[in-house]
């Protein structure tokens, strides 16, 4: 449980900081499992790799790849093993792999595959509403195309919007959102930046339907992190949170905080001031580290965040931004994290 002081709008979205009442927020910190399984031959089971990730300090809860993590073992008994371990399942991931989806998901050119990746999608929702998980996350991966000349964009604008809203009329309790990427494993996503995804919620026009945001992603799309989660808060549609780092042109997935710092202490600052309680999911790669340590030090690095911001003046901070002072902005939090200067 986190316990902390929050900054809001008004309708107009002017800031108000009201630093003198304590809220309460709670956040639960996910892992990425695929973290944990390690190389073959020495894969672990995703059984396994959940009660490794039970004994990372801090670590409450897992979100799992769907239908990835449920191939070789049945739902009931990976659920059972969450519980087991004392962690709660707070989203489902989907995945199209295959050959089957390497020309597209729900924008693929035969109808017939797209349906399959619907229906996959409703299999998800439908997991989740049995089992009291309440959100799911569409990472459109294999959505979007390679070459000038090769597809008709406002066509799969409309396919990528229909099987978006099909699968959020599934089931209207359950949460959707879609998680934006630049490109990978397409050299160019049709769903590629924060403003293509709220372009899509917007859209499909169901209040169930919003937005989950990739720090690295986020960079790759060329944003500032904190921008562009503001404007999904702005409308309620940030559903979900994944945190890591890396250095912008690729999805480096390294721990959180490591090359972005200033960045993710907005990012943070911005999830205070738009309320999000939802759960940070660190979505990061420690091939060469080790990922209980690597995933242990992410979270200790969040917290640390969260106690450095609250240690930011708001009244300074709230001037500072009216008068959108640079220097003033930057010398504030070089105070905050490097101390003050004494020369």
């Amino acid at each position: 449980m986190l316990l902390f002081r929050s900054e809001f709008g008004d309708k107009n979205g002017i800031a108000k900081i009201f630093w003198g009442v304590q809220l309460i927020m709670e956040h639960h910190y996910a892992t990425r499992l695929n973290s944990f399984r390690g190389h073959p031959p020495a894969r672990l089971s995703v059984i396994d790799a959940i009660r490794v990730i039970a004994g990372v300090s801090g670590i409450s809860a897992i979100e799992l790849n769907y239908p990835q993590h449920f191939i070789g073992e049945t739902a009931p008994a990976v659920l059972a093993a969450a519980v087991a371990a004392g962690l709660r399942v707070t989203a489902l991931n989907l995945r199209f792999d295959g050959a089957d989806f390497a020309a597209g998901a729900f924008t693929h050119p035969q109808p017939k595959t797209r349906h399959a990746a619907i229906q996959l999608a409703n299999a998800a929702v439908d997991l989740a509403a049995a089992n009291s998980i309440g959100h799911v996350i569409l990472w459109m991966g294999p959505d979007g195309f390679d070459y000038p000349f090769q597809a008709d964009y406002g066509a799969l604008w409309d396919l990528e919007v229909a099987g978006f809203r099909e699968v959020a009329q599934r089931n209207r309790a359950i949460q959707i959102s879609v998680e934006y990427k630049p490109s990978d494993p397409r050299r160019t996503a049709l769903i590629r930046s924060m403003a293509d995804a709220l372009l899509a919620v917007q859209a499909v026009d169901l209040q169930n339907f919003g937005v989950t945001i990739d720090f690295c992603h986020s960079l790759m799309a060329g944003e500032q992190p904190a921008a562009a989660a503001a404007l999904a808060l702005r409308t309620g549609r940030l559903f979900g949170v994944h945190l890591n780092d890396g250095y912008g042109p690729a999805d480096d997935g390294l721990m959180v905080g490591s090359v972005h710092l200033w960045q993710t202490l907005e990012l943070l600052l911005e999830l205070r001031k738009g309320g999000f309680a939802g759960t940070i999911y660190f979505d990061t790669f420690p091939d060469r580290v080790d990922p209980a340590a690597e995933c242990a030090a992410n979270v200790q690095s969040v917290q640390r965040m969260q106690q450095l911001l609250d240690r930011i003046p708001a009244s300074e901070l709230g001037h500072i931004r009216k008068n959108q002072d640079a220097i003033a902005a930057t010398q504030l939090i070089q105070n905050l994290v490097l101390g003050p200067k004494n020369i």
